[in-house]
């Protein structure tokens, strides 16, 4: 009984694996795809977190865009999860720490993560809690590949023969 229970775990796993692969392959798809037609733009949005010079943050905007597509492709094909997975987690980690920086130093802007970003207009109210909480869920996600990366339909389920 315990063994039939064990697999139906190990089953279960490896659906919400596969659907916490494919959902934060949509998060990173969709937000490198909004920013990459217009890469001044992003480099904009990284700069209004007045961490870096602008020149850096420039460079920093530009590729943004391209690391998150790469991230999203790897992990809507199922290759490379685990590190698919802990590179999102360092990104996440760093756009979390960044949004906590821009509020508690008073900064008004918005965060960038799926918009042009940069500092808001007159009567805007940075929504700072709420992107906190979404990256922290993105965060989950990865977490959740690092932990268990044996997903279905993968590429890396076939190199490893677990079609």
């Amino acid at each position: 009984m315990e063994t039939g229970q064990s697999a139906r775990m190990t089953t279960g796993w490896v659906w919400i694996s596969t659907v916490a692969r494919l959902g934060l392959a949509v998060v990173w798809l969709v937000a490198g795809g909004l920013k990459v037609g217009d890469l001044a733009e992003s480099g904009r949005a990284v700069n209004a977190y007045e961490i870096f010079p602008y020149e850096v943050a420039k460079v920093i905007g530009a590729a943004q865009p391209f690391l998150e597509i790469a991230l999203g492709l790897l992990l809507l094909a199922g290759l490379a999860v685990r590190l698919s997975a802990g590179i999102s987690a360092v990104l996440l980690v760093i756009f979390i720490a960044g949004i906590i920086s821009a509020w508690t130093r008073g900064l008004q802007i918005d965060c960038g993560c799926f918009s042009s970003g940069g500092t808001l207009g007159a009567g805007e109210s940075p929504q700072y809690t709420w992107d906190i909480v979404r990256d922290t869920g993105f965060l989950l996600l990865a977490g959740i590949l690092l932990w268990r990366p044996r997903t279905r339909y993968s590429i890396d389920g076939v190199l490893m023969g677990e079609l």
